[in-house]
């Protein structure tokens, strides 16, 4: 260790070793962090200086400190501890605290600034080094932990990295007065640096649960940015994003829900931004999808609207199935839910949607979006919203298992299969008629050949940008009947809207039941002019 950096050492916040062989010195740590091992060097921020050197560098071995010298007055001057996000440390003792002794939220904004290119993972001299995972021990001397040496295993463990961290006593010399909320921190692992960089930045400020600034909404994209890879995935997710954004409600359940689309988005292989974007399922015609119908003495009615004869055929299959508990897959922005909150005999209604941005509107439009006695809100353990014991908005992927999904009366799959790319359609098949499995499905989707009828669609052209296909009757049909017979339902179809003699309706119908709960001899007990068509008969 170099004699002249021995005094300065007892106020290190942060050191980083690595271990090399001559092959691979483990000095590359200084191309790596952009500092060079022979040079001491310091950057001004605004709460004081930060220091970076090294107290050893060879092949074979090379560590790398931070250190700050934290000026209390300019923590003051800048509004330390006003406002929420404001640390109480500070707060009630604004020019007395430990911020220039422990490693605190200050300590992630001198990673940020000092190793800022480490951060990003880039290295323009050695742009191979980022890539490589490099045997780290990181070492916090002095680390604020609320919530103690437990919460800090449970924080780092599940990032790859071997936890020690040892209580600091209030004092040692009584001993009887037990254990401070600092803890020496070492972390050791086998990581690249910018991924253990990334995890140090989101967790110190965490288990400090003390910010030095105000938070504010650009906050949300720093966390994501910083916890890319690692935070959609981290069992303590929702305390760290919670902490992290100083307990700001609306901020936390912003990145939560960005976090949750991230994860979908990782597990179907495609861009957050095209989950997103998701349409409404609900709406899938073209302007002049109004249909018109004259009464017994031939006098015209109020056109009406395909989506709304929609909704009432699928209400109508729920009722005839019996159904209380009923799921909603592809929800969109939530028509169909306000319909079945209409009817009491739905006892509980869930809606699943991939996209965060229709589950929003959903919660607006049917009044979900201000918390309360009967409404509580944000559910930040899965990002939904409830109203009363009825209704329920969840954010999941309809093709893939969700064991939330499983033991509903029906579920409903209202002009989403047609917005499915056809080699995912298995999948979706497997989630909801194999894992979930309800006792009744419905199915709704267009039926491609009265695309003619409507003069305002251009010939070839389908419904909706967004469909992937769009089947005939006969498709359809040959589809449902497959998926029946491979799970043990029984099937039976309808139309949806006037039935034209030679394209048949615009919207068709599918209703599965289990063959166990009845529904597969054939017959239908509502009178009218529905048509009913069972396996069987399509069979013959």
């Amino acid at each position: 260790m170099r004699e002249g950096h021995r005094a300065i050492l007892g106020r290190v916040f942060l050191t980083i070793t690595t271990t090399g062989t001559a092959e691979r010195p483990a000095t590359d740590l200084g191309f790596l962090l952009h500092k060079h091992p022979d040079k001491a060097q310091r950057f001004s921020t605004s709460y004081g200086t930060a220091h970076v050197l090294y107290p050893e560098a060879t092949a074979e071995r090379c560590t790398a400190a931070l250190l700050l010298e934290v000026d209390p007055v300019a923590l003051v001057r800048r509004g330390r501890g006003k406002g929420r996000g404001g640390a109480p440390d500070s707060a009630l003792a604004q020019y007395v605290n430990d911020r220039p002794y422990a490693a605190s939220s200050l300590l992630a904004v001198a990673l940020s600034a000092v190793f800022s290119s480490a951060l990003r993972g880039q290295c323009k001299a050695r742009p191979e080094l980022p890539e490589q995972a490099l045997p780290l021990r990181i070492e916090v001397p002095a680390l604020p932990a609320r919530g103690g040496a437990a919460l800090v295993e449970r924080l780092f463990a599940p990032l790859g990295w071997a936890v020690t961290a040892e209580p600091v006593a209030l004092d040692e010399g009584f001993p009887r007065w037990g254990e401070s909320r600092y803890v020496r921190l070492v972390l050791e692992g086998e990581l690249r640096l910018a991924d253990a960089l990334r995890h140090l930045y989101v967790l110190l400020p965490v288990l400090d649960d003390a910010k030095h600034y105000w938070v504010a909404p650009d906050e949300v994209d720093k966390l994501l940015r910083s916890g890319e890879g690692w935070l959609e995935r981290h069992p303590e997710q929702r305390l760290i994003t919670n902490r992290y954004l100083a307990r700001r409600w609306s901020l936390t359940r912003s990145a939560l829900e960005r976090l949750e689309l991230a994860r979908l988005a990782e597990a179907d292989d495609t861009e957050a931004e095209e989950i997103d974007n998701a349409v409404d399922n609900a709406i899938g015609e073209p302007a002049a999808e109004s249909l018109e119908e004259d009464d017994e003495a031939g006098s015209e009615q109020r056109p009406v609207p395909l989506a709304v004869r929609r909704r009432e055929a699928i209400l109508d299959a729920l009722r005839g199935a019996g159904a209380a508990r009923v799921l909603d897959l592809g929800c969109g922005q939530g028509q169909l839910l306000g319909a079945l909150l209409k009817e009491a005999r739905f006892t509980e209604i869930v809606g699943v949607d991939v996209s965060m941005r229709a589950l929003n509107e959903a919660a607006r439009r049917l009044r979900l979006d201000r918390p309360g006695p009967d409404r509580p809100g944000l559910d930040t353990g899965t990002v939904e919203r409830q109203s009363s014991a009825r209704l329920k908005l969840t954010q999941g992927a309809l093709t893939y298992t969700d064991s939330r999904l499983a033991g509903y009366d029906a579920a409903v799959l209202s002009e989403v299969i047609e917005h499915v790319d056809p080699p995912r359609l298995p999948a979706l098949e497997h989630a909801v008629f194999g894992a979930a499995r309800p006792k009744a499905v419905v199915v709704t989707t267009p039926n491609v050949e009265y695309n003619v009828r409507w003069e305002t669609l251009p010939a070839g052209r389908m419904r909706h940008g967004d469909h992937r296909f769009e089947w005939t009757r006969e498709e359809f049909r040959a589809w449902a009947e497959q998926v029946a017979e491979r799970h043990g339902y029984a099937v039976e179809f309808r139309p949806v809207g006037p039935e034209d003699p030679e394209v048949g309706p615009p919207t068709q119908l599918a209703l599965f039941r289990l063959a166990a709960e009845g529904g597969g001899d054939g017959t239908d007990s509502r009178s009218g002019d529905r048509t009913a068509i069972t396996t069987k008969e399509a069979a013959a």
